[in-house]
């Protein structure tokens, strides 16, 4: 009665003893997400998060949500496979593997789950299994590799941006995707970052695993992957036709970022700040602020640069409390001022309706929407355009031609946020 009360009074129902197949079938609906529950995941107080049952509710229902199941009973044969089938619905990113944890008798469980798959496979368990942690680990370890040696033969140190070449680009594409599917799956295992270590197995068999990179590096590798889908930085470089997995791109790194340059770049100032602090220690400090700027994109790193350039020739008074991310949006700000202040007085046009199509968030598919980009175009001096294509081309440019090249530059230039002008 206390279980039926609880709920009754967490979830709004009013099941008693004599409407207990009623509450079986709510609970299960409610842990599968289906009618009448089938948008609960964007109610979580309305959610079961976890489930501790004796005999019932390990069989009957399937749902997608349920991640991990954790059993301290010794099951064989077909109520194994019908335990275990309660976390075998895959669910994209977040549930690429169903977890089966269980505590009693794990050898003896163990040879009833082989005696079980055995049995109900055909002996033929192929697919079954997901990979252990041990086997992600060393997949991520192999991944990595190989993407560093792809960058190292491009020329490119400590993942700075990305190859040139487009057949790397893809390769580093395919290969990134692959890690990031280990990683998910080791995370499901037990996996974090502030652990880069693991041991398996024994005795003489135990063995050990090191990651061969940690949290930081991975942030950098994210933030060149998301570059893949803007066409390589945010530099106003042609989009590239890789195909690009949307959940990756929508991982945020940005805490691990911060944090880290901000504390390269306090190291940096306390010991060029300090009396009798040697060039080499210096320059030290300095190339490891410089290796954070890894996981910026590229016109972020450029006004990193220009940043520490105007630390260094001493034109410029740092504000207390203000971070070195704070100092590369207000340099990235002003750039882009200067950019809009560029191609404003190139074409003649109106800055004001530039601005704020660009504040708009405009994208390919609206640009026009309500004709605010035509509108655009019709303040442009033809005869200042023509001027500046001319000069910039080295050669004579029919009208209809300038045209065009106006159309182009304008959605580049909107599209990609601006970019600096030749």
């Amino acid at each position: 009665m206390e279980i039926l009360a609880d709920y009754n009074q967490r979830y709004g129902q009013n099941f008693d003893l004599g409407a207990h197949d009623r509450f079986k079938k709510d609970v299960a609906a409610r842990l599968a997400h289906k009618r009448p529950y089938g948008r609960l995941e964007k109610e979580p107080d309305k959610q079961i998060d976890l489930l501790i049952v004796v005999d019932q509710m390990l069989t009957g229902f399937d749902s997608k949500w349920i991640n991990i199941l954790y059993l301290d009973k010794v099951l064989r044969y077909e109520n194994i496979i019908q335990a275990f089938s309660r976390a075998n619905r895959l669910f994209g990113p977040d549930k690429p593997f169903g977890v089966i944890r269980y505590y009693r008798y794990p050898h003896t469980m163990e040879r009833h789950i082989e005696e079980a798959v055995k049995l109900y496979s055909g002996d033929k368990p192929l697919g079954l299994f997901a990979d252990r942690l041990e086997d992600n680990l060393e997949a991520l370890n192999a991944i990595y590799d190989d993407i560093a040696a792809l960058f190292t033969s491009a020329g490119i140190a400590n993942f700075v941006q990305l190859p040139d070449e487009v057949s790397e680009r893809a390769q580093f594409a395919k290969w990134f995707r692959q890690f990031n599917n280990h990683l998910e799956a080791a995370k499901i295992q037990g996996f974090i970052w502030t652990k880069l270590s693991y041991s398996f197995g024994k005795g003489k068999q135990k063995t050990a695993i090191t990651l061969h990179l940690d949290e930081m590096t991975y942030a950098t590798l994210l933030q060149r992957y998301k570059e893949l889908a803007t066409g390589g930085g945010g530099l106003g470089l042609p989009e590239v036709p890789y195909e690009i997995d949307p959940y990756i791109t929508e991982i945020d790194a940005g805490i691990i970022d911060a944090n880290y340059m901000d504390s390269r770049f306090e190291k940096y100032l306390k010991t060029l700040r300090q009396d009798g602090a040697s060039p080499a220690q210096i320059q030290q400090t300095l190339d490891e602020l410089h290796k954070s700027f890894a996981s910026l994109n590229q016109e972020e790193q450029k006004y990193a640069n220009i940043f520490l350039n105007d630390i260094q020739r001493g034109d410029i008074i740092l504000e207390p409390g203000k971070t070195f991310r704070d100092y590369i949006t207000d340099y990235q700000s002003q750039g882009k001022i200067s950019q809009i202040a560029k191609i404003t007085e190139l074409l003649g046009l109106d800055a004001d309706k530039l601005l704020k199509l660009m504040s708009a968030g405009a994208t390919a598919t609206n640009l026009n929407e309500f004709g605010r980009f035509k509108d655009l175009k019709n303040t442009v001096d033809k005869a200042k355009a023509k001027a500046y294509f001319e000069e910039r081309d080295g050669e004579i440019i029919p009208i209809f031609k300038v045209n065009i090249k106006i159309d182009r530059l304008l959605q580049e230039f909107i599209l990609k946020g601006g970019f600096d002008l030749a």
